[in-house]
């Protein structure tokens, strides 16, 4: 065993042991405390009789049971997203809102939420509004050929989020100051307070369908870190591998803000640690890649729902947890640049 694969199978079970910890973390702590050992009860009678009270098996499957699957969903599919958006674009501080996805799906639910719609079509909204940021995005950059791809999608996406941000504000400014701007506000700042096991079943299927291009085509997107021309000499179709990471980054990306909201710094951050566990191989950032960020943002909500009598949006502890650790590794990547 070579040591590149040494450092792969050390990040994957280090990922793991902090995905597990994380998770006993959340179902144990809350309002109603929950004893490992009753978790171990619950496990070991999972579908049958457990002996425990009804109240503990209702906390454990029916409000913190998903909240935890989903946490874990939305960490690893934001994580998974930056990876390959930081790949493609050969940027590291790329993040899965650089092509307006996060924009337009803010947008689309807070006009959901002003219209006074179910919370359904605003969540509905919020997905088409992130896919149909990110298609506008691409269509400017197809209709510039002959100029530097990676520079147009990346000037586009400046450009559309920047619009779309305009309509956010405009539509905060229009909307009851007393009823609209609280929960548009609340929506913005990201929280996984309202998920449900539908939401659950609803967006699995979408990020499943969204990892899977991006596991398949990792040696082209190792390809593809050389640069455009010599990916191209290298036999790599890099058009059509540029539009499949997209669609399926977009894709994963758009469905996990459309129930979480817009939460910032884990997929800047995350792809940045696993990078620095298990180097740049796509095939070994991915996997740890989607387990660090599991594990973060499951922590994070742990953190949210526990720190003070009113649950802190998930917007405002990613950024104060996530800056300070990528300062971090901004220096320690510079240390070891030197």
């Amino acid at each position: 065993m070579n040591r590149s694969q040494l450092r792969s199978g050390a990040g994957i079970c280090l990922g793991l042991g902090l995905l597990a910890a994380a998770a006993l973390a959340a179902f144990s702590v809350g309002a109603y405390p929950v004893s490992l050992g009753e978790l171990a009860r619950w496990a070991l009678a999972f579908g049958g009789e457990s002996g425990l009270p009804e109240a503990t098996e209702l906390v454990i499957e029916q409000i913190r049971g998903p909240r935890v699957l989903t946490a874990m969903l939305v960490g690893a599919s934001l994580a998974a997203a930056g990876a390959a958006y930081q790949g493609l674009f050969r940027n590291p501080l790329v993040s899965p809102d650089i092509l307006g996805v996060s924009s337009g799906a803010a947008l689309g639910a807070v006009l959901g939420i002003f219209l006074s719609l179910p919370f359904l079509a605003i969540q509905g909204l919020a997905f088409i509004g992130g896919l149909g940021a990110v298609g506008i995005v691409y269509g400017i950059a197809a209709a510039m050929r002959g100029r530097d791809p990676i520079l147009i999608l990346v000037l586009a996406g400046i450009v559309i989020g920047t619009l779309l941000g305009s309509g956010i504000s405009l539509i905060k400014v229009l909307a009851d100051p007393y009823n609209q701007l609280p929960a548009i506000t609340f929506w913005l700042l990201g929280s996984l307070s309202a998920v449900n096991r539908d939401d659950l079943l609803t967006v699995l299927p979408l990020t499943l369908i969204g990892l899977a291009p991006l596991a398949l085509l990792h040696w082209r997107l190792n390809v593809m870190s050389f640069g455009e021309e010599e990916a191209r000499a290298l036999g790599v179709d890099t058009t059509k591998v540029r539009l499949a990471v997209i669609a399926a980054a977009t894709l994963m990306t758009a469905a996990v803000v459309a129930i979480s909201g817009v939460v910032g710094w884990i997929g800047l951050v995350v792809p940045h640690l696993a990078r620095l566990l298990v180097g740049p191989s796509f095939g070994r950032l991915l996997p740890t890649a989607t387990l660090f960020g599991a594990a973060f943002l499951l922590l994070v909500d742990t953190l949210a729902r526990t720190l003070a009598p009113t649950e802190i949006p998930l917007g405002v502890l990613t950024a104060i947890v996530g800056a300070p650790i990528f300062i971090w590794l901004l220096a320690t990547s510079r240390r070891q640049w030197q």
